[in-house]
């Protein structure tokens, strides 16, 4: 695992960090850096580097300046330092400058650095990949991830005990690759880190008013709120897990960025004991480029996956181990948000503002909704969220939230504001009736990779956190106390997510029938009811089989982006700060590449080029104007919508190489 490496301590500032990628570095030149007594910052400007080994990216800005630091002692003794990686480019990663400049600079420190390095060089291979152990093994370093791994070192400091931690993420930092509205409840933090107000949480902004409108094409109409965020606050979600990744460092957790978990590993026994990062510096036919390294295994007693929405990994695991239908669970049900960070004029800013929204730019047909929260310094975050059981194969979720904009209730709060961030991800909305059973041989799920969303909350944070949090003293527990992990089975179901999701059950489903249909159910069901029905409703068609085919629905004619309120797809992806690689093999696979042009495109006019709000999928004319689907892997935001929404389940997302795709800072 040397892919360039960076020290960092604790004396780190909250600045910005900005830098230059480097493409490859040899590790004389690494010692040399390191060993810098004059601690001067490596930039691309830099004699010392060919030109040629430079790409330029958008860097991802972190108005917070968390920086993390990721323990390598456990393994190599000879290093007490912490280590960061952060990912630019297809060979893995650089020396980050800044943490660089804060490096001790004792003749110890200098001399450990020299043993790692010189370590390193003779500890990995092409031919096998470098393994590391630990207790536990957690896959994803948002809100369910970082809770889990806390609460385990907590319990670790309270028994007097030591339990190596290990929380693997894909994105290039913690935070990267989070969006969320967010209205954050803070009731599983407040069990777990109850200081968190002392302890400077980016949370500060609470809910001053809550308002839900029904939109026509012109008008708002004021409707009952069901929303009690009394209590609540207006977040970023993505600074949110920046701050816990920091607080779980504080407690031993080591944290590694820029990983992503490509491959699950089993015993003879098929239980599951660790996973493996995809080789990086693979070209796109499959050859080993002269910066090859292979992936890393990492192995744990206990592999927590915590993924979030559809991760690759855990829906692996529920079908190999028939996680759904051992708890005869139905199918699970998403949707797609899509989302913008803006910073508006001064009078139009009421912090803590709260506004959600049914109704137009979506057909009565199709479930979904807006919304728009006033965060602090200005900004504001405003997101449409269109479930992925619409039938319409002409609707484009991109375009209808940019039609959102112009809606003369929302335009004059824009006017004027400028957008500092976009972003889009998917979300599950199967509730209570799509839980998995989460526990399989060697592990569990935790989070949105299992779907703990309350849909008529509109919330999964506080309930993510929570199940990590009871996985951690399941975990707790089998490693020390013997038991087993389905304790955490167990815990859940007795816990006040269950109580809640079982009340929240049949919002979700009462839409299936269409908009008034599912009002006037969920109407009854939160104000008479109140979650108490003798009977659950059921979910409809999987969302990719609910779409229609073409000539059953009218095309949707979208207007031109004015530039000033809606914006076309290249423009908002340079706001996502997403990159990848070029020439690496696509991470979006085709099962059959016979579908888009045989069934995708006569059948349903290629939805996927209109579902995807990245613009990765597009059918272009051949030379024989044969139109065919381009696949523009690149623009991936990771929002899993293809995977979901493909009619013939076609596209199988998988992940590329660790720190790719978008860099979210405000999201």
């Amino acid at each position: 695992m040397f892919r360039l490496l960076s020290i960092s301590s604790k004396s780190i500032s909250n600045s910005l960090r900005k830098s230059s990628s480097i493409s490859s570095y040899s590790f004389t030149h690494l010692e040399t850096h390191l060993c810098n007594p004059t601690n001067s910052p490596i930039s691309s400007n830099s004699s010392e580097f060919p030109s040629n080994q430079f790409n330029s990216i958008n860097p991802t800005k972190t108005p917070d300046g968390y920086s993390f630091s990721h323990r390598f002692d456990r393994n190599f003794s000879s290093f007490g330092s912490k280590i960061g990686f952060c990912k630019v480019s297809s060979s893995g990663y650089w020396l980050n400058c800044s943490n660089l400049r804060t490096c001790e600079r004792n003749g110890s420190e200098v001399l450990r650095v020299q043993r790692f390095v010189s370590g390193l060089r003779s500890f990995s291979s092409e031919s096998d990949r470098e393994s590391m152990e630990y207790d536990v093994v957690i896959v994803g370093a948002g809100p369910a991830g970082l809770s889990a791994a806390i609460r385990l070192k907590q319990m670790c400091i309270e028994k007097g005990v030591d339990l190596s931690v290990c929380v693997v993420e894909k994105g290039a930092e913690v935070g990267a690759h989070i969006l969320s509205g967010n209205v954050f409840e803070p009731r599983a933090l407040d069990e777990l880190l109850p200081q968190w107000k002392q302890e400077e949480a980016p949370i500060s902004v609470p809910v001053s008013s809550d308002k839900f409108w029904f939109l026509t094409k012109n008008r708002a109409f004021s409707l009952p709120c069901p929303f009690d965020n009394k209590g609540n606050y207006v977040i970023s979600l993505s600074q949110l897990v920046r701050w816990m990744g920091t607080k779980a460092e504080e407690l031993g957790v080591e944290i590694y960025p820029g990983f992503a978990a490509s491959e699950i590993l089993y015993d003879a026994k098929d239980t599951v004991i660790g996973i493996a990062t995809n080789d990086m510096g693979v070209a796109k036919d499959g050859s080993k480029k002269e910066i090859f390294q292979r992936g890393v295994e990492l192995k744990g007693r206990i592999m927590l996956l915590a993924e979030g929405c559809r991760g690759s990994i855990s829906e692996k695991i529920m079908k190999k181990y028939n996680l759904r239908e051992k708890r005869h669970a139905q199918h699970q049900t998403y949707a797609l948000g899509i989302k913008e960070v803006w910073e508006i004029e001064e009078d139009k800013h009421n912090p803590g503002s709260v506004i959600h929204t049914l109704g137009w730019p979506l057909d009565q047909k199709t479930y979904g909704g807006s919304f728009l929260y006033h965060l602090q310094d200005r900004q504001i975050a405003i997101g449409l969220v269109v479930a992925l059981n619409y039938q319409n194969p002409f609707l484009n979720p991109y375009e209808e939230f940019q039609k959102l904009k112009h809606h003369p209730a929302i335009k004059p709060l824009l006017k004027g504001g400028s957008v500092l961030q976009y972003g889009a991800r998917t979300l599950n909305e199967g509730g209570f009736q799509s839980i998995p059973y989460p526990v399989f041989p060697g592990g569990a799920i935790i989070g949105c990779s299992a779907g703990f969303l309350n849909v008529p909350k509109i919330k999964g944070t506080h309930t993510a956190m929570k199940s990590g949090m009871l996985a951690a003293e399941a975990t707790f527990g089998v490693l020390q106390e013997g038991l087993n992990l389905e304790t955490y089975w167990d815990a859940l179901q007795n816990s006040w997510i269950w109580e809640e999701l079982y009340r929240a059950r049949n919002y979700r489903p009462a839409f299936e029938h269409g908009l008034i249909p599912g009002l006037a159910i969920s109407g009854v069901e939160h104000y008479i009811l109140k979650g108490r029905s003798p009977f659950t409703l059921k979910h409809g068609k999987p969302d990719h089989e609910a779409t229609k085919v073409a000539r059953l629905c009218s095309p949707i004619q979208y207007p031109k982006p004015d530039g000033v309120l809606s914006f076309d797809v290249p423009t908002s992806l340079h706001r996502s700060n997403t990159n990848h690689e070029h020439d690496q093999p696509a991470h979006l696979r085709l099962r059959d590449p016979k579908i888009p042009e045989q069934v995708n495109l006569p059948n349903y006019a290629g939805p996927e080029s209109r579902y995807c709000p990245a613009r990765v999928y597009e059918y272009n004319p051949d030379e024989k104007s044969k139109l065919k689907l381009q696949i523009n892997a690149q623009n991936c935001l990771h929002c899993k919508a293809c995977d979901i929404k493909d009619p013939k389940q076609n596209i199988e997302w998988t992940v590329p190489e660790g720190g790719g795709g978008p860099g979210y800072s405000v999201m």
